[in-house]
């Protein structure tokens, strides 16, 4: 489902009545829903009438329980009919303690999603409690959400604004006048982005500044923030507050960069947040030197008891790695200060963050692999103007047959990915650069990546 207010209403009923969210992105392709929907089994489907299409194309079970945010057809039931055929009466809370709540996928080291499972009490301590005790936010704020909520961090705005009694506004589709418009009509006070949004909105922002007069919180994540980004921001909403953390899906906030250090420290990720414990370590997981790379391991409780999901779904090989003492490897890299700052050095895996959204390289490259034409191909990173980073391809074609062009490249991986994940360079090679294992150099790569 899209961001809507029967989505909303959708969760926090499953939540209520003891059952687990499964939150799937509209914008995926089709071959990606149906891995996630083979993977969690549900026993129900909440959608809209625009995925009508894509639900007939899943060939999902009979028994699977079909509900639509719409009027019904045959094989369906409509959320409006079911609400109105109960009664107002709440129904008997179910013991929560830390069972399971949210079932989250998030891309995985083989290009494959990797099913989260977070909790109760992840969800009201370390998105809600958490969440307010870094960010200020009470039961006078209205929050904008722009996110998608099938990502963990719009379903924390939501969550959030249960939890302080605060008010909810959600965008159907992110559109950056709309945006600024819903900020002055709704007295917007907060809003939740990443620096691609930022991007976006600044012109209509510095075009109409007045129109943003009741925003005071800005909470951003999912990538770096560029300190121009942040200059250009503080001269055209001198009131605004900024709040810069890193976030993960499985690790959920880890640390938050406060609007009075944005300035001091522009480049850092900040403290860890308010009781999460965070170590930086080596290859071989030992602690390494004040101020050199390595690689972010987080405690927070026990897994699942605060901030930490409790496991992947479905995947105790993948568990028995990613946990370690009872710390989560964040397969990321980052270095500490003196003072204790973070600040975030690179990924250890494949990974690309484009506009906020993860890509991992390998799932791009078997898209293009399944081209007839193509033979091999690699994918980086390389820096974009607007989302951060895109997705660069080397591809060694088969001298068979006739040489696809680029544009042709890029639709046939929109078939089988997502939009956002599609190439945006591609260049033709007649060989990868590899190592002596015979594995391709990305680094050699990256080093070509300039003269695109």
């Amino acid at each position: 489902m899209p961001n809507c207010i029967d989505a909303a209403i959708a969760m926090v009923a499953i939540a209520k009545a003891g059952g687990i969210i499964v939150p799937v992105n509209n914008r995926l392709a089709l071959p990606e829903i149906l891995y996630i929907l083979e993977d969690a089994n549900p026993f129900a489907i909440i959608y809209t009438p625009d995925s009508r299409p894509v639900i007939a194309q899943t060939h999902i079970s009979p028994k699977i329980i079909k509900i639509i945010s719409g009027s019904p057809i045959e094989g369906e039931s409509g959320i409006n009919a079911l609400m109105s055929a109960k009664s107002v009466k709440p129904p008997p809370f179910p013991e929560t303690g830390s069972d399971d709540a949210l079932l989250c996928y998030t891309s995985g080291t083989t290009g494959h999603p990797k099913g989260v499972i977070s909790t109760h009490r992840n969800i009201v301590v370390g998105q809600c409690w958490l969440g307010a005790l870094e960010w200020q936010l009470s039961n006078k704020d209205r929050m904008l959400c722009v996110t998608p909520m099938a990502h963990r961090i719009g379903i924390a705005r939501l969550a959030g604004s249960f939890s302080t009694g605060s008010t909810l506004i959600l965008q159907n589709l992110f559109d950056p006048s709309e945006t600024i418009k819903l900020i002055e009509a709704e007295g917007v006070t907060h809003v939740g982005v990443v620096p691609t949004i930022v991007r976006m909105l600044l012109p209509c922002i510095e075009n109409n500044p007045e129109a943003c007069r009741s925003l005071i919180g800005m909470l951003a994540t999912g990538e770096a923030f560029p300190t121009s980004l942040k200059e250009r921001l503080s001269a055209a909403l001198p009131q605004l507050r900024l709040y810069s953390f890193y976030s993960q899906t499985e690790a959920g906030l880890v640390s938050c960069l406060k609007p009075e250090e944005q300035t001091s420290r522009p480049s850092s990720i900040g403290l860890p947040a308010s009781g999460v414990e965070v170590r930086l370590v080596d290859q071989n997981l030992k602690d390494v030197e004040l101020g050199k790379p390595g690689e972010i391991l987080v405690r927070c409780g026990a897994p699942g008891e605060v901030t930490v999901m409790r496991k992947y779904f479905k995947r105790p090989e993948d568990d028995a790695t990613v946990f370690v003492d009872g710390w989560l490897r964040t397969g990321d890299l980052a270095r500490r200060d003196e003072d204790g700052y973070l600040y975030f050095v690179d990924r250890l895996k494949d990974m690309i963050i484009s506009g906020g959204l993860n890509i991992y390289s390998r799932e791009v490259e078997d898209a293009l692999i399944s081209h007839a034409a193509v033979k091999e191909a690699a994918v980086i990173g390389v820096p974009d103007p607007k989302f951060g980073e895109a997705v660069m391809a080397f591809v060694i074609c088969q001298k068979s047959i006739e040489l696809p062009s680029e544009a042709d490249l890029i639709s046939h991986c929109r078939k089988f990915t997502a939009s956002y994940k599609k190439p945006r360079h591609i260049r033709f090679v007649d060989q990868l650069p590899r190592n002596s294992a015979g594995k391709v150099a990305k680094g050699e790569l990256r080093k070509l990546r300039d003269n695109i």
